[in-house]
Parts: structure tokens; sequence; C-alpha cells
């Protein structure tokens, strides 16, 4: 039963993501939590080399959505359409229907479709749900929403070792 907290790949970075090896998995669309996964939350841009990152996803042919709890439309859909991106925003993660919605989005299944996110409640375990291929990543620095550092990372504390020793 804990195994649906447990991502498939634990990475420091997103670059530390070995593209041609989800490739090799049939991986053709990525699903991004937004707030620091692929930016800081306090952020209003994407740094250069994250975008660049997100940009070269897209030069593989690899099919990018972002999939995010943030209410704010306007901050969600102003950093998606920044890299031509389809988004959900208001997600509801764990719940299934928002990365249901990805995948239409995306044209894409749970065979082939992988979720990136820096939070195992929310975008591991939801990803996990629908049996999707989940990377967790290490939070990008700076502010949280104060739900998220009082709940899911006193959480997710107790179980990261596991997590790590698990997939070491």
């Amino acid at each position: 039963m804990i195994s649906i907290i447990y991502p498939n790949l634990y990475v420091d970075s997103l670059f530390d993501i070995n593209l041609q090896d989800l490739k090799k998995q049939g991986i053709r669309g990525i699903i991004f939590d937004l707030d620091n996964t692929i930016i800081p939350r306090d952020q209003k841009y994407f740094s250069a080399d994250i975008a660049g990152w997100l940009l070269e996803l897209k030069e593989h042919n690899f099919k990018l959505c972002i999939v995010s709890n943030n209410r704010r439309q306007h901050r969600v859909s102003y950093l998606a359409q920044a890299l031509d991106i389809p988004y959900v925003y208001k997600a509801g993660k764990p719940g299934r229907k928002a990365f249901r919605r990805a995948m239409q989005l995306l044209n894409t299944d749970v065979s082939d479709t992988a979720v990136v996110g820096d939070q195992v409640f929310t975008d591991v375990y939801g990803g996990n749900r629908l049996g999707l291929f989940t990377i967790l990543v290490v939070p990008l620095p700076g502010k949280e929403f104060w739900g998220t550092t009082f709940f899911n990372r006193r959480l997710e504390k107790l179980v990261l070792a596991k997590i790590k020793k698990r997939l070491s």
C-alpha cells in the first residue's frame, strides 16, 4: 500500500532526468507541476536554464503540459503561454481528473505519460493512482504555500528517507 507514494524516479534536479531513458520507456508526454518544480513559487519568470531545458524537451518531441493546484489562472496561463505549453490550473491534485485532462490535451495515455513534481502527496501519489511514470524532484528554493510547508513537507520528511533507500 505504501508503494503508491513511491516515485519511479527521484532526482535532485530537473536536469538529472535522462531524456533518452524516458524515450526508451515509451514516454511521449510529460506533465509538470508548476510551483517549486519548474519555477520557484515566488518568481514571475522562468529562469533561462529552465526555459531552455523545457524547449529542449519539445525539440526532442516530448509533449508538455503544466498541471497546477495554483488557483491563480493568470499566473499559470502567463507562464504556460510563455513557452506555448497547455495547462490545467485549480487541478485538485492528487485527484485524477486534472491528470486525465492533461493527457487529453497531450493526446497521450497512462502508458506513455510521465508526471514530474516536487511533492509526494500530490504529484507522485496522484500520478501513481493512474499508473503514470512518476518523477519526484527536490523542490526549487524559494517561498512555499503555507499549507505545503505545514502539512505536506512535514509528512514527506517521514517518507523521503525510505523513498531514497528503496530507489537507490
